[in-house]
């Protein structure tokens, strides 16, 4: 095409029906699979984009979570609101229902919104899915990447193998060598990273790590406390448990407390994210700090930055973790 590009002339080098290219251009689902990549491919090849669509209806950005609820996701959200408040900037929230990928109909609502663009929280999109936005230059941003989302994907993370190896050095230096930990989710990258992160403060400081005391559960109560049951009713329990984040650790605090055990005397408790709770939780919880609200004011920034055409210096960005230590950790029972 030397011409300014058409539906007509797209929908002619497709092989297609020009209300077919119009389907695809306004995110309905009912076009088959490789019909719809032929034609997005070509959309984005030409740089097609609808008269009038240069310019959101009213600026907003849409905030995507797999599962929203909780102080975590109020976390994020105070920092993407922080900034987005400065910006003149509305926000739309959405949830994936606790899938790690938005449905159709989302993708569909958002072309017809046009957004500045979107920021995906602890989710992604599929290929398709990602067409489809850059088709019509709505950029978007990954906080807390599920995955290895790639290089060319902007993502804001932290450093969660240095949160790992903080949180057990830390134990370790008090003297616990049965160490436990409750991961998040395996299949997740934050989870995996903070697992490495244990296994190697321990072999550092000459520990061999035991399979037996790694477990994993979603990063609520629920599951950390079925599974602090397992590793606190063996004969030879850990001293000391690392849980992924600081909602898995109340579920380590109530399996101790129903088996009589006294934290920290008994068994020590980290934590990961300081939530505003682990202050005021008793006692209150040794965690991982993970700034999340920076986390989330950052990839704001990002995304509105890639809105108005500016390209970040790194795509991929790590914020530091540090520790915060309170009163849930102390040295091994004699």
């Amino acid at each position: 095409m030397t011409e300014r590009p058409t539906i007509a002339k797209i929908a002619e080098q497709a092989g297609v029906s020009v209300p077919t290219v119009s389907k695809v251009l306004n995110g309905r689902s009912d076009v088959a699979e490789a019909t719809r990549a032929r034609i997005e491919s070509l959309i984005q090849e030409h740089g097609y984009r609808r008269r009038g669509a240069g310019t959101p209806a009213s600026p907003m950005i849409d905030l995507v979570f797999n599962l929203l609820g909780g102080e975590w996701a109020m976390e994020l959200i105070r920092g993407v609101e922080e900034v987005a408040r400065a910006e003149g900037v509305e926000v739309v929230l959405s949830e994936c229902g606790g899938a790690l990928r938005p449905r159709q109909q989302w993708i569909e609502s958002v072309l017809n919104r046009r957004p500045l663009g979107v920021i995906m929280v602890f989710s992604d999109l599929d290929a398709d899915q990602r067409a489809q936005l850059e088709a019509r230059r709505i950029p978007f941003v990954v906080v807390d990447p599920v995955g290895d989302v790639g290089d060319d994907v902007p993502s804001i993370g932290s450093a969660n193998w240095n949160g790992g190896r903080m949180a057990t050095a830390h134990l370790r230096g008090l003297g616990h060598t049965r160490i436990g930990m409750i991961s998040g989710p395996v299949s997740t990258l934050c989870s995996r990273q903070r697992i490495d992160g244990y296994t190697d403060a321990l072999r550092s400081t000459g520990v061999e790590p035991d399979p037996a005391l790694i477990r994993s559960a979603d990063f609520e109560v629920d599951g950390a406390y079925r599974e602090a049951l397992v590793l606190l009713s063996v004969a030879d329990r850990p001293t000391a448990i690392f849980a992924g984040s600081d909602m898995q650790a109340l579920g380590v605090y109530q399996a101790a407390r129903e088996l009589g055990l006294d934290i920290p005397r008994d068994l020590s408790v980290v934590g990961y994210d300081d939530l505003p709770l682990a202050q005021w939780v008793t006692p209150a919880l040794t965690t991982v700090h993970q700034p999340l609200q920076q986390m989330a004011e950052l990839a704001t920034r990002v995304l509105l930055d890639l809105a108005r055409g500016v390209t970040p210096p790194a795509l991929r960005l790590d914020l530091a973790v540090d520790m915060r230590v309170r009163r849930s950790t102390s040295n091994p029972p004699l």
